[in-house]
C-alpha cells in the first residue's frame, strides 16, 4: 500500500498545456522511485533480511531529506513536516522490521523442524 500511495505522487505529471507524449513520459518519470520499491520488494520477498534492511534504510534515510523539504520549502511546522515524515516514511522502516523479524523467526524454527523429522 505504501508503494501505491508513493505512486500517486505520479499524477501530478498529468497537465493542461503539454502534449500527451509529454505527460505519459513525466509520468513515467514520476514512477521511477515506485519500480525501484517494487524491484526492492521482490528482494525483500526472496532474501528477507536484505530486503528488511534496504527497507529500514529506505525509511531511516529518506526522513530527514524529506523534513527539510517540507520544513523549509513549503514551510511547515514542525509538527506538520513531521507528521508528513510519519506518513511517507514510516512505513517503510516498519515493512523493513518485520521483514527482519520475520528472517529470524523462520531462521529459529528450522532447526526445529529439522529435530521433528
Amino acid at each position: 500500500m505504501s508503494i501505491l500511495f508513493v505512486s500517486m505522487f505520479a499524477l501530478d505529471a498529468f497537465a493542461p498545456g503539454l502534449t500527451i507524449w509529454q505527460q505519459l513520459g513525466a509520468f513515467f518519470m514520476h514512477l521511477l522511485p515506485s519500480f525501484a520499491l517494487l524491484a526492492f520488494l521482490v528482494i525483500a520477498w526472496k532474501w528477507e533480511l536484505i530486503g528488511g534492511i534496504i527497507f529500514t534504510l529506505i525509511g531511516l534515510g529518506l526522513s530527514p531529506f524529506i523534513y527539510n523539504m517540507n520544513h523549509t520549502r513549503n514551510h511547515f511546522t514542525v509538527g506538520a513536516s513531521l507528521g508528513v515524515v510519519m506518513m511517507i516514511t514510516f512505513p517503510f522502516v516498519v515493512v523493513g522490521i518485520l521483514f527482519i523479524v520475520s528472517h529470524f523467526l523462520k531462521k529459529k524454527q528450522q532447526p526445529e523442524l529439522l529435530k521433528e523429522s
